[in-house]
């Protein structure tokens, strides 16, 4: 089921990017990026099905995540192992039966890319002591919005029309991971899952300030 949701998404609206299909000519490592970005999403949802309790839905894949991971809200530097140290996340936090790989170039970016959001995200869920196999990370946009005056190293918000081209896939995601609760992650993916008539829960978007009220809400959560 999750290769053929993998192959589902393979189909893309004009003007994001598709870090499973899609070469980056620029900044790509390997011409075999989009192989092994597959390869890893692959591997982290297979090891979080049938086991996970927590579906956490936020709005659209970022260049310093998912573009060269595959991984929503999953950045290089934590498959590379570089915020071990720091924040206590490992590379066998994300996935164990897969060997984490870069598809970055590193004369680019020596340790690879890092997300805010993705830093808060698994620090957060290391720290509350959550296991990072009960939390599965997705967006209502699975692909990659930029801004095409300032290539593909940025990000924008998705148009309406992208929002609901993803919204096919946001329910085929969600019948993966039957029965599991589902948390929207900021205002806009909390949208999209009111239009599936999706029974969810809010919290708030971890970047730009929202660090201190999403751990508390996160916590709250994995509490109940």
């Amino acid at each position: 089921m999750i290769q053929s949701y993998i192959k589902s998404l393979k189909q893309t609206p004009t003007g994001l990017f598709n870090p499973w299909y899609h070469q980056d000519n620029k900044h790509d490592l390997l011409p075999e990026a989009p192989d092994i970005r597959r390869g890893q999403l692959q591997a982290y949802l297979t090891e979080r099905q049938n086991r996970a309790r927590f579906l956490f839905i936020a709005e659209a894949l970022g260049y310093q995540g998912g573009h060269f991971t595959g991984i929503a809200m999953t950045s290089e530097r934590i498959l590379l192992g570089h915020q071990e140290d720091k924040y206590g996340v490992k590379p066998e936090h994300v996935f164990r039966n897969a060997e984490p790989a870069r598809t970055s170039r590193p004369d680019f970016i020596e340790k690879g890319m890092s997300e805010p959001t993705a830093t808060i995200m698994w620090g957060a869920m290391i720290d509350l002591g959550i296991n990072p196999y009960d939390v599965v990370l997705w967006n209502a946009v699975p692909w990659h919005p930029y801004n095409p005056e300032k290539g593909l190293l940025s990000n924008r918000t998705p148009l309406s029309g992208e929002m609901e081209a993803g919204l096919k896939h946001l329910k085929m995601f969600i019948s993966l991971f039957d029965g599991v609760k589902v948390v929207a992650v900021g205002r806009k993916c909390e949208q999209s899952l009111t239009d599936l008539g999706v029974d969810h829960t809010g919290v708030r978007h971890p970047a730009n300030g929202g660090a201190p009220k999403f751990r508390m809400q996160l916590q709250k959560l994995v509490g109940e």
